[in-house]
């Protein structure tokens, strides 16, 4: 058994929660975010001002996700070049033949890969051919044998957390957008929970809501720590910044938590919000403004996969801007600002534990 752990220790395969469930997603995420995300951004440029090489540049953006997701899930693996860049194939083979669940199976798959790759990565004389071959190999005939249940998997309980939302929508506005704000600020990725749940609809918008309570929560409730860097760097980048903070008193995470637990239920039974962009949107709330931008690209060029769940592009109205601008951005800034206030006064936050190093 030691021969057995100093060999994956020498190897860098830490087979951990941490690794593959923080690391290996949140990269994930990135890779979406760098591919999908973007490309379903200038998509949506070249379809509203006619110019059509946004989307073109776009749809190509789009369609090398897989590749992009794999690569970045090697690369916080630790994968040395080879394994690296082929998990390229494994990606798009993966993701292709997982469906809806797509992103899903690439997590499993390009994480299995990758370890397979660095197992046998420098072990031969001809590891320019035997750890590629290895990696490949491997990757895309175990997502030829996982990647189609794992997707339908996926599809299904995302599918369950639409309908149970557009069925109930008080309560799974309460519950998606507590829980997802809750992943958001947590070192894991919500971005890449709500891709592979493939999150749009109602539940997406609760899941933006939730996502935004935070962000925009923690930016403006601790600004008399933070001032104007804070601001910024926790509304538009992201809350996770306060972890250390909440480890250290659970409590300043309340008004957050309970602000979103009031502004989701608010987005789905009063402004019926709905985020029909690319279901990483609704898991990325303020963060470069996607969130909003989700909302307002499913309005005008729904996402394939918000089509496939019955979305259907509308013209907005002035009651839709205006959900928008007060879940997003006014509602979250003055309920938990004034939660926080409530906290302060009662001595659950002391002066200090908002503050940023």
């Amino acid at each position: 058994m030691s021969k057995v752990g100093a060999f994956l220790k020498r190897k860098d395969i830490e087979i951990s929660l941490k690794r593959y469930g923080i690391d290996a997603l949140g990269a994930m995420a990135q890779g979406l975010f760098c591919s999908l995300l973007i490309g379903t951004i200038l998509n949506t440029i070249g379809s509203q001002t006619g110019m059509e090489i946004f989307s073109t540049v776009g749809g190509y953006a789009s369609s090398m996700s897989g590749p992009a997701m794999a690569v970045a899930i090697g690369w916080a693996l630790k994968c040395p070049p080879l394994v690296l860049f082929s998990l390229a194939t494994v990606g798009w083979a993966s993701n292709d033949l997982g469906g809806a669940g797509g992103p899903l199976a690439v997590l499993v798959v390009a994480i299995i890969a990758a370890e397979f790759g660095k197992a046998v990565s420098k072990e031969t004389p001809i590891d320019i051919l035997v750890t590629p071959l290895v990696t490949i190999f491997v990757g895309v005939a175990l997502a030829a044998v996982v990647a189609p249940p794992i997707g339908t998997a996926a599809n299904y309980v995302g599918e369950l957390i639409r309908m149970a939302t557009e069925l109930q929508p008080f309560l799974m506005g309460i519950v998606v957008s507590a829980l997802v704000g809750i992943a958001l600020t947590l070192p894991i990725s919500s971005a890449a929970i709500c891709a592979v749940l493939q999150l749009t609809g109602l539940a997406g918008g609760a899941a933006v809501a939730g996502c935004c309570a935070n962000m925009v929560g923690f930016a403006v409730m601790s600004f008399r720590e933070n001032r104007w860097g804070g601001l910024v760097s926790q509304g538009l980048g992201t809350s996770m910044l306060q972890m250390g903070n909440i480890v250290r008193n659970p409590k300043i995470w309340i008004p957050a938590i309970v602000t979103s637990m009031i502004t989701g239920p608010i987005a789905t039974c009063i402004f019926k919000l709905e985020m029909n962009g690319a279901p990483i949107n609704s898991g990325m709330g303020t963060c470069g403004l996607c969130g909003p931008i989700g909302v307002w690209t499913g309005w005008l060029n729904p996402s394939a996969e918000a089509l496939a769940n019955g979305a259907a592009a509308i013209d907005p109205t002035w009651f839709d801007y205006l959900g928008l601008i007060l879940v997003c951005f006014v509602l979250p800034a003055v309920i938990c600002w004034a939660l926080g206030l409530l906290c302060r006064k009662i001595g659950w936050i002391k002066e200090g534990d908002l503050k940023l190093n």
